[in-house]
């Protein structure tokens, strides 16, 4: 299935198999793409550990918080696409935690990991600022 079959699909076609099966595929090649990004972070810290020059190491340091600090926000989104992966084996996959709606098909597209439907997550967001969170 296309992305283009996808948003074309009728209605009532909403998280068939061949849809889930899109989103799995989906998922799965971003699990991929962020696990062979942090194997090469690894080994580019390694490969840079020993330089003597203290201006080159100061240089090295800083890029290396840098990296880890965007792999530490890609192990969250890691962690969110097998909980997503696991809602679409639970069958849970593109409804509303909040609602029981779906998400719908442009949103999951945009965001895979949604777990709320752009209403939810508004409400959420306003709720949230209301609050001083």
């Amino acid at each position: 299935m296309t992305e283009a079959e996808l948003r074309a699909a009728p209605e009532d076609d909403y998280m068939s198999p061949r849809q889930l099966a899109f989103f799995r595929s989906l998922l799965e090649k971003e699990m991929k793409t962020l696990l062979d990004a942090a194997h090469e972070t690894t080994t580019h810290l390694q490969e840079n550990a020993a330089t003597p020059d203290p201006a080159d190491r100061a240089s090295v340091e800083e890029e290396h918080t840098l990296e880890l600090r965007v792999r530490d926000r890609e192990r969250k989104l890691l962690k969110k696409i097998e909980e997503a992966i696991g809602r679409i084996d639970d069958g849970s996959y593109g409804w509303c935690e909040e609602t029981g709606e779906p998400i719908g098909i442009g949103r999951l597209l945009a965001r895979p990991t949604a777990t709320l439907s752009l209403e939810a997550q508004e409400r959420r967001e306003k709720l949230k600022k209301m609050h001083g969170g």
